[in-house]
Parts: C-alpha cells; sequence; structure tokens
C-alpha cells in the first residue's frame, strides 16, 4: 500500500515493483484474508435485499467452482468465461479459475450472440460460468454453461497453482478500429500493477470504514481491477448491486443502504447524476476515468458529493497509469493527473523520442500492469511497441507535470464509458442484405460524449427511411452489445474512399462533428 503523510514525490522516489517469484491473485484477493479474517465483510449484494458474504464464505465457493470446473477436465492454461452480473458468484468464479492456473474471461451480459461467440471463440473456452439468462445466451456455441449455485459450499481449502507473475490469467478483449476485437492477455501481477493507482485515485483507499461501489459492470476491466478486484485485495468491502438501468436515484439509496463512501463513477454516470441535480451524501473519495472531466464538472463534484473527483487514466492493455489524487496535489483542468508510482510515462514525438510538445502517449516496459501479449497476436503486440515504450494510440502533452490528454490517435468511439470499435459494428451491417457500404463513427453528444452513428449506402432495391433504419439497428442490437449498436443511421448514395477503397473516416467524422454544432 501507497503510504499515507508523504508528498507525491517522495512517493514516487521511494516506490519499486516487489513482485514476489510466486504469485496468485486468488490468494491475494481471498485466501489470505480467509486465512487470518474469515468471517471479514467481502462483498455486500444489495441487489435482493442485504446479502453479506464473507472471505471464508467467499473462499469455499471459490473451493468448490474450482473443484467443480476441475472435475470437468478444465486445467492450467485453459481458457474459462465468466458470464455474470455484480454478485459474489462473478468474483467467486475468477478466484477458481486462478487457483487453477487456468486463464479467466470477463464477458458483458450486454453483449449479443455474435459478439459473445466471436470473443468465447477466438479464446477457444471449453466452459463459461454463468447463470440462467447466460446459459441461454451460449446456445448453438462451442462453449458450454456451468452454473456453480448447486455446487457444495467445499469446507475443505483448494490449494492454488504455483502461479508466478508472468504465467498468464486474465483474458480482456478490447475493441480496436480495425478487425476483430483484440483479447489482452494479463499475468498474476495484473492486481499488483492496479493497486497503487487505485489507492491514488481514491485518496489512499483501505482506511477504516471504506467501502467500494460501482456502477460499471464487472465484466469491463474498470469494474473488475478498479474497484473488485483491488477492494477485496485491501480488505475493503465491495458492494454488488445488479441495476437493470443506472438512475440516479438507485445510485443514492445504493450509496445510503450500502454506507459506501469510495465511488468509480464512470463519466456518463456523472453527467446523469449533474443533469438529475442529484447530490449524494456520506461519500469518502470519487474517482473517474475512461473520458476527461472539464472544469465544471469537477465545480459541480464539490458541491454534489462535498469532495473533488479524481480522475485516472490508462486502458485494458495497461491500466491506472497516471491518476489525480486530491489528498497529495491540486487538480489542473483539463488534466488526468500525474503518472502512478511505478509508472514511467512518456509523450513521444513521431520519431520516437520523448518530447516536451504534443505527441503519442505511452508507457514504459516493466509497468505490472502491462499486458502480456494480444492473444495469438504476434503482429499486433510487436505494433503496439515501439521499443521500450508501449503506445497508447492517444495523443497527449505534459502541463507542469501533469499529462493532459489531446485526443484520440485512433477511430475507436468513447460513448457512456465504454470503447466501441467500429470496424465490429461495420462487419455486422454488411452482413444485412440491404447494405451495401459503410462507415461508422462517433458523434459528439453532450451526454455521452459520442453516440455511434452509421453512415450506410444501400444495395439497388432498398428504400431508405427510417423503418429500415430503425431495422438495421435492430439488426445490430440483436448481434453485437446493445451499448453499442448506431443510435443514428445516415444514407448515403456514395462514402469518401480512398483510391484503395477505404472508408475514410476522418471526413466522416468531419461531418458528424459539424452535424452535432448544428
Amino acid at each position: 500500500m501507497l503510504s499515507r503523510g508523504e508528498s507525491y514525490d517522495a512517493i514516487c522516489a521511494r516506490f519499486r515493483w516487489e513482485l514476489p517469484a510466486r504469485l496468485n491473485m486468488a490468494v491475494q484477493v481471498c485466501d489470505d484474508w480467509a486465512a487470518r479474517a474469515p468471517d471479514r465483510a467481502a462483498i455486500l449484494d444489495l441487489s435482493e435485499g442485504r446479502e453479506e458474504i464473507s472471505y471464508g464464505r467467499l473462499r469455499r465457493m471459490a473451493d468448490g467452482l474450482a473443484r467443480g470446473l476441475q472435475a470437468r477436465g478444465v486445467t492450467r492454461g485453459d481458457r474459462v468465461g465468466v458470464l455474470r452480473s455484480q454478485d459474489a458468484w462473478c468474483a467467486a468464479a475468477h478466484i477458481a479459475i486462478w487457483k487453477l492456473g487456468a486463464i479467466s474471461i470477463p464477458l458483458f451480459k450486454l453483449f449479443r450472440h455474435d459478439a459473445l461467440e466471436s470473443r468465447v471463440g477466438d479464446a477457444g473456452a471449453v466452459w463459461v460460468v454463468t447463470d440462467a439468462e447466460g446459459a441461454g445466451m451460449l446456445e448453438g456455441m462451442q462453449a458450454r454453461a456451468l452454473l456453480p449455485e448447486p455446487l457444495t459450499l467445499d469446507e475443505a481449502p483448494f490449494d492454488p497453482a504455483p502461479t508466478g507473475p508472468e504465467d498468464p490469467a486474465v483474458l480482456i478483449y478490447t475493441s480496436g478500429t480495425t478487425g476483430s476485437p483484440k483479447g489482452a492477455l494479463h499475468g498474476h501481477r495484473m492486481l499488483m500493477g492496479h493497486l497503487p493507482g487505485v489507492e491514488m485515485s481514491h485518496d489512499f483507499l483501505g482506511q477504516d470504514g471504506d467501502c467500494l461501489w460501482t456502477p460499471a459492470d464487472w465484466a469491463w476491466i474498470g469494474g473488475l481491477f478498479d474497484v473488485l478486484m483491488p477492494g477485496l485485495a485491501l480488505g475493503v468491502p465491495v458492494v454488488a448491486a445488479r441495476l437493470p438501468k443506472f438512475t440516479p436515484g438507485d445510485c443514492a439509496r445504493i450509496v445510503r443502504e450500502g454506507a459506501v463512501r469510495n465511488v468509480f463513477f464512470p463519466p456518463t454516470a456523472l453527467r446523469m447524476l449533474k443533469a438529475a441535480d442529484q447530490e449524494v451524501a456520506g461519500l469518502r473519495s470519487v474517482a473517474s476515468g475512461g473520458e476527461p472531466l472539464g472544469a465544471e464538472m469537477l465545480d459541480w463534484g464539490r458541491v454534489a458529493f462535498g469532495l473533488t473527483i479524481n480522475e485516472f487514466y490508462g486502458q485494458t492493455e495497461c491500466n491506472m497509469v497516471a491518476s489525480s489524487c486530491n489528498a497529495l496535489f491540486a487538480p489542473r483542468p483539463g488534466c488526468i493527473g500525474k503518472p502512478v508510482p511505478g509508472f514511467e510515462i512518456g509523450v513521444l514525438d513521431e520519431a520516437g523520442t520523448v518530447t516536451e510538445g504534443e505527441g503519442d502517449i505511452a508507457v514504459r516496459r516493466g509497468a505490472a500492469s502491462m499486458m502480456l501479449e494480444y492473444w495469438n497476436k504476434p503482429g499486433e503486440t510487436a505494433e503496439k511497441f515501439r521499443g521500450d515504450w508501449m503506445l497508447t494510440g492517444d495523443r497527449g502533452q505534459w502541463d507542469q507535470g501533469y499529462l493532459r490528454f489531446v485526443g484520440r490517435e485512433d477511430d475507436v468511439i468513447t460513448s457512456a464509458g465504454y470503447r466501441i470499435g467500429p470496424a465490429e459494428i461495420e462487419d455486422c451491417l454488411l452482413t444485412h442484405e440491404a447494405v451495401a457500404t459503410v462507415g461508422v463513427v462517433g458523434k459528439p453528444d453532450p451526454l455521452r460524449t459520442e453516440v455511434v452513428k452509421a453512415y450506410v449506402v444501400l444495395k439497388d432495391g432498398f428504400e431508405a427511411g427510417e423503418d429500415l433504419a430503425g431495422a438495421l439497428r435492430d439488426y445490430v442490437k440483436a448481434r453485437l452489445a446493445q451499448y453499442s449498436y448506431p443510435r443514428e443511421i445516415e444514407f448515403l448514395e456514395a462514402l469518401p474512399m480512398t483510391v484503395t477503397g477505404k472508408v475514410i473516416r476522418k471526413e466522416l467524422k468531419a461531418r458528424a462533428a459539424a452535424e452535432a454544432a448544428q
């Protein structure tokens, strides 16, 4: 843990990654606490009433599930999906998989058939830990559903596999601008790499009375490794609350009923709270990441929460690399914050040289939260690095020691906190009988940052209109994720193309920006 009472510079100067030769995240988040404080609260589930799950019970759940998976042939290195919402079994599933030395794959309940099948198929997962709803979603796929609830809670401890920091543990899929979603493979050091940034973004998380919650799904890296697993590792109770839809009123209720003191709010949740003029009392810290916040939002947060929101920055491939921390230094509006201890961030020019001006944001190799590789994509793994630096794909610059985010270098759409790759949506629309060509971009939106907009050229014999636009929206919604369907569809006679036949998204993005400005 970071030491309170020291300055930011002092903490950074003495920080070193101390990774033991033997490291298993299941031990960090569960077994260690279950051994010394089995009755300590681990998860407080408010989804249906109020249920408290202790570390001892969480270990028994995970051990029973580990034996169930082992009996079904799961062994070290196998990939196993986890398709559940916020609940104790979701946590127990990841823990059980890590105990076997296998690799867990977080999966969204918002995924539809094609999106789910592509990820499960690419990973080669044979089993997916899920519930009755998820089992229905897996019908027709090669992966088989395992519902853990009937399993007996196992009293006999299950010895975790002797894994090390570099052994694979988690495979998280992230959408890019071209091709299919890529799987970022992480080792057991991933949690250690997240802890400094999580502690920093919550003004030294782990104080007496701290209790964590986020409306973000635990299938997202922001929910799983910015909240759930760090909270369990630090002994901070984590609230589980399955909300069918986020509302400001439910948010205030959960904070009140769960005695929540620490929250990770995606920017869209903050905007919804602000629009509803919803104040939330009793919080000690609020962290936000995924998109930059402006001075107006920070000012509003001081009134609504009685504290300063701490922004943080990272991505699936290397998360929690920069953060604000009001307990250490004042925020600078328009800036993300400062490098988290243990992370060296560089802004690189076109030659790959560190510059003081605007350039590519990059993270030096050696950071514990950095991925091992892209799953089965050695070429794309190599492209992600430039010498000793991992390129984030974002542009930035320094501002008196603070990192200022300038913009995304690629075409990834940021909508309601989700990073959405346009290529996957384009590929889906192109399978519709009416679509000849399509270009998908993000259109600026005051609430969601961007909304997905599709510019569609139809095949002969099909008539443009709202009926067809609605059908295309439903087509994508039924096959990919509910958050990634195009909220706007515009029919064009032709798309701007390069001489090699590639859609010029830059022109489409400029067109969408002009529409938004009007």
